[in-house]
């Protein structure tokens, strides 16, 4: 697999709104920066996708201008600009922001995510 193609694949699981299909993208290291919050462990990493989902219902996420850092055999770093959209309290929302995310090749040579920063964009 590419970085191309686990950076798509970890979007459309994403998109399931099934955490457990994220968890097996993940690094067990993987460390997520959000604006409100870091998380260091999957647990604490499906509680916040979860509330997301609960907040935002029907969310679909998107990555635009997709820039990759490094792609080198072990690893690999992309940054983009993400987009959301759903429905809050039952009225259409959306929004973006900025994305990094590192990806490394596990033991099995598969890549996992081990680190995502996700902020807002500047005013």
């Amino acid at each position: 697999m590419k970085p191309e193609e686990i950076l798509e694949a970890y979007i459309n699981a994403t998109n399931t709104h099934d955490f457990g299909n994220v968890k097996k993208l993940l690094h067990p290291d993987a460390v997520y920066w959000f604006t409100d919050r870091v998380c260091t462990s999957h647990y604490e990493i499906g509680q916040y996708f979860e509330k997301a989902w609960c907040l935002i219902k029907e969310e679909k996420y998107s990555a635009e201008n997709i820039q990759w850092l490094v792609k080198a055999q072990e690893h690999a770093t992309c940054i983009y600009e993400y987009r959301y959209e759903g429905y809050r309290d039952g009225k259409f929302v959306k929004g973006n922001g900025r994305a990094t995310n590192v990806f490394v090749k596990d033991k099995d040579n598969d890549w996992k995510l081990v680190h995502e920063h996700l902020s807002s964009l500047p005013t």
